[in-house]
């Protein structure tokens, strides 16, 4: 459904039930969706890490949408690039001592 549509059919007061209903229950949709998925990824990677590696949180795997929207293709690229150093993995192609 497009914005426009979703104005056209959804009055203020639904709107507000909802917003209300997330704020009980948690995030919503593709957030939710997210949240559940970080949160296993993150028992998989404290279940898979070595003695004395650091604990991972599942904030650690959360997609940063409004973040990321507003970073450039480098900081991007930057910021996958130390995931995968924290999780103890090398970039193929790469001398990792550089």
């Amino acid at each position: 459904m497009t914005v426009a549509d979703l104005d056209s059919r959804l009055d203020s007061y639904e709107l507000t039930e909802w917003m209300v209903y997330e704020q009980m229950t948690g995030p919503l949709g593709r957030r939710r969706g997210d949240i559940q998925a970080a949160t296993i990824a993150a028992v998989i990677a404290n279940a898979n890490r070595g003695k004395g590696g650091r604990r991972f949180r599942m904030q650690d795997f959360l997609i940063p949408y409004g973040r990321s929207a507003r970073m450039s293709g480098e900081e991007i690229l930057a910021a996958v690039r130390d995931i995968n150093a924290s999780l103890g993995g090398v970039e193929r192609g790469r001398d990792p001592d550089s």
